[in-house]
């Protein structure tokens, strides 16, 4: 199974100016700027409460996903508003990978979603967690309003949001490179000059992923949902040589 972790390689990276005004951003009523603890916030964003309602419509599915996203989005420009005012962008992006990380764990994960933890349970949890100081006091409020409000399932997609956002304001382009093993730093650096070139992005973010399958080389995907794909892998050499002979796949024995 393909384990991923992260890495920001800086090109030509300058931070990016802190009097963004992000018109795509319209979010109500935020305010989660104060101490560790606010057990009265409430989070309003286009004049529409995020609390989970239930569906009376039963419509679920696709519309449900819809909803998801919405709200997962609407969450993510609300923090980048917060950021963007208070000029700390930059370490809000490094905040929401270390959030990233601890919520990749499942346990974790299912312990805040659950409906049979109490609110006062996982408060506690996440004081002992963010009392180490190494999140911003206002992303730990902001994880505490997703606790109040019901929302903290959520997280996932709101960090996936928050980094398009990201990179919108600061003209990053995200890129994901796959390898059997873990490249070097000069290595990482000449694939984000290369990604630079070929997106024209004032900085390049990489993502690393290990997936032995590929057997040696790596693989770049960027653009879009990454829809753009650099193969350097041996395994698609081995599946060109293999289609050039008219053989099925070929392997390697380890």
């Amino acid at each position: 199974m393909a384990a991923t972790t992260t890495t920001a390689t800086a090109v030509a990276l300058q931070q990016a100016p802190t009097s963004f005004r992000s018109t795509s951003v319209s979010p109500a009523n935020l305010s989660f700027s104060g101490g560790l603890r606010l057990q009265t916030l409430s989070l309003k964003l286009a004049g529409k409460s995020l609390r989970r309602r239930g569906n009376s419509n039963n419509n679920g599915g696709a519309s449900g996903a819809r909803m998801a996203d919405s709200a997962a989005g609407s969450y993510a420009a609300a923090l980048a508003e917060v950021a963007v005012a208070n000029g700390t962008l930059a370490e809000t992006v490094k905040d929401l990978d270390s959030i990233e990380q601890l919520f990749s764990d499942e346990s974790t994960f299912k312990y805040f979603t659950s409906p049979v933890v109490s609110l006062e349970e996982k408060r506690a949890l996440l004081d002992d967690i963010t009392a180490s100081g190494k999140l911003q006091k206002h992303v730990c409020n902001f994880l505490n309003v997703l606790i109040d409000s019901k929302r903290i399932d959520l997280i996932k997609e709101i960090v996936k949001e928050f980094e398009l956002v990201y990179n919108k304001l600061t003209n990053t382009e995200l890129a994901v490179v796959s390898s059997v093993v873990k490249l070097e730093e000069d290595q990482m650096a000449e694939i984000a000059k290369q990604v630079q070139k070929l997106t024209g992005a004032k900085n390049v973010k990489l993502k690393t992923v290990i997936d032995e399958s590929l057997v040696a080389g790596f693989t770049i995907r960027y653009g879009s949902s990454g829809s753009k794909l650099i193969d350097m892998s041996v395994k698609k050499q081995l599946a060109e040589i293999a289609s050039q002979l008219e053989i099925g796949d070929i392997t390697l024995a380890v």
